[in-house]
């Protein structure tokens, strides 16, 4: 199952589809589905996503291995590995590892094409900008 296929099933039960992953927990291969929803991803939409994707999946396995299969919201420290995860996160807090290993932190201002700028945290007048390239890891963060 590819992801335009999660996007289609997920948008049937009014949910956008935000990414997938596996994982491997204490020795448990996890399959996750992550979904959004504005204002907010409650456990009903969870379990409608998985009850459309449960029986789909068992036909269509995406791993050899035995797995468990799990749909979650991505929570609002999430992980950005996409330009359109980006585009979402506009206005929020987000920390970034360079190509370079250069460590950054700001608020999201706005994306243009691959291009991202962010406001400086230190000196709220101060912008910078990251093409999405040069990225390794993102992930937003809240401010405890």
């Amino acid at each position: 199952m590819n992801e335009n296929d999660l996007k289609a099933l997920c948008a049937e039960v009014n949910v956008s589809f935000y990414d997938s992953e596996f994982v491997r927990e204490n020795s448990k291969l996890i399959y996750r589905v992550y979904i959004i929803k504005k204002g907010g991803v409650s456990l009903q939409d969870c379990q409608k996503v998985s009850e459309i994707l449960s029986p789909l999946l068992d036909a269509n396995e995406p791993s050899k291995e035995a797995y468990f299969f799990e749909v979650s919201s991505p929570g609002l420290e999430r992980k950005l590995s996409k330009l359109e995860h980006f585009t979402l996160s506009v206005g929020e807090l987000v920390q970034i590892t360079t190509n370079e290993k250069e460590k950054l932190k700001g608020k999201l201002l706005s994306v243009d094409g691959e291009n991202l700028t962010f406001q400086d945290l230190d000196d709220e007048k101060q912008s910078f900008g990251v093409n999405f390239k040069d990225i390794k890891k993102a992930r937003t963060f809240v401010l405890w």
